[in-house]
């Protein structure tokens, strides 16, 4: 059964409907549950406004930038984006719950959804080039177009934009039969095409790794991709298929658990970062940002090391 389209849940076309008496806000002041839950995700959406920023703030000014820290940085902000909409959404639908207010967060909801597309689909790039940079490293190193990741970040952030500009077409200004299909063909796009790609990719990453003839432990860069692409079909997908379902009148999860499900995927990734890039020796050592730079920085590794790990070396290098 479908949740009630006076709270908070994933876009549907119910609840993008802004027809509803009193702009769709109805007063819950006793819903305790909800309102300690909606709570929680708040502060992870504060620790990872936090940790995002740290690492957007860092590739912006402190560290040297790469085919790599464009990806990264694109989807720092898209995950910054993404916890600073929900937690907006979030306080004006508890203030509406509180207070009996009529104030409106939809639109808020919009632009949570638009970011969490953009990260998706950053994701799925950055599987993507890390598996060509391993089949076809000197391709990579010699004949790739310099600026293919700002051309790539501008090509994703505009096709999310444009989905969630049809959302806004056909289910606010118009509110037409269309919505449920745009919505839903928008789910589709992600489930039958991004996922599946940024699986795949990930899948002949491991095995290319793993069957390699040289005998090194795998390298940083290729750990975080690896557990930033787990973290998100953890946390992030049980979101998208809750506001797909939800369509057809069944109920994965409860909403709010798809809710801090998806809070804590964006707020995970500056801790994967600082813990893969401090992991020295069977230690965590150094401070946010020379771990930082391990891990973005060319032959970072190297420098400081003396290691000569060849495939940190090219993971740096691309």
């Amino acid at each position: 059964m479908t949740e009630p389209s006076t709270t908070f849940q994933p876009p549907t076309e119910t609840s993008l409907n802004y027809s509803d008496t009193n702009n769709g806000n109805v007063c819950f002041r006793d819903n305790f549950t909800e309102m300690s839950i909606n709570s929680v995700i708040l502060l992870i959406c504060l620790s990872g406004l936090v940790g995002n920023g740290i690492v957007l703030w860092s590739l912006s000014f402190h560290i040297k930038r790469n085919l790599f820290t464009v990806y990264i940085l694109n989807l720092g902000v898209a995950d910054f984006g993404l916890l600073l909409f929900l937690a907006v959404s979030l306080t004006i639908d508890m203030m509406n719950n509180l207070f009996c207010f009529i104030l409106e967060w939809r639109p808020f909801l919009l632009l949570f959804l638009f970011a969490y597309n953009s990260s998706l689909y950053l994701l799925t790039v950055i599987s993507i080039e890390r598996c060509l940079s391993v089949l076809f490293p000197i391709w990579c190193r010699c004949h790739r177009p310099k600026h293919l990741s700002a051309i790539v970040c501008s090509l994703l952030w505009v096709l999310s934009s444009l989905l969630i500009g049809l959302m806004h077409y056909f289910c606010v200004l118009n509110r037409t039969e269309k919505c449920a299909i745009t919505i839903i063909s928008m789910h589709v796009l992600n489930f039958l095409l991004f996922i599946p790609i940024m699986v795949l990719s990930n899948l002949i990453l491991s095995i290319k790794v793993r069957c390699s003839s040289l005998q090194r432990q795998p390298g940083k860069l290729y750990a975080i991709i690896l557990l930033t692409v787990l973290f998100f079909l953890a946390f992030a997908v049980p979101f998208s298929f809750q506001s797909f379902v939800l369509h057809f009148n069944y109920s994965f999860l409860p909403t709010p658990i798809c809710l801090m499900l998806a809070s804590v995927n964006s707020s995970i990734n500056p801790v994967i970062y600082f813990l893969v890039g401090s992991y020295r020796k069977r230690r965590f050592r150094g401070s946010i940002k020379v771990a930082l730079q391990r891990v973005f920085e060319e032959k970072a590794d190297t420098r400081k090391d003396g290691e000569t790990d060849r495939i940190d070396t090219l993971e740096m290098a691309t």
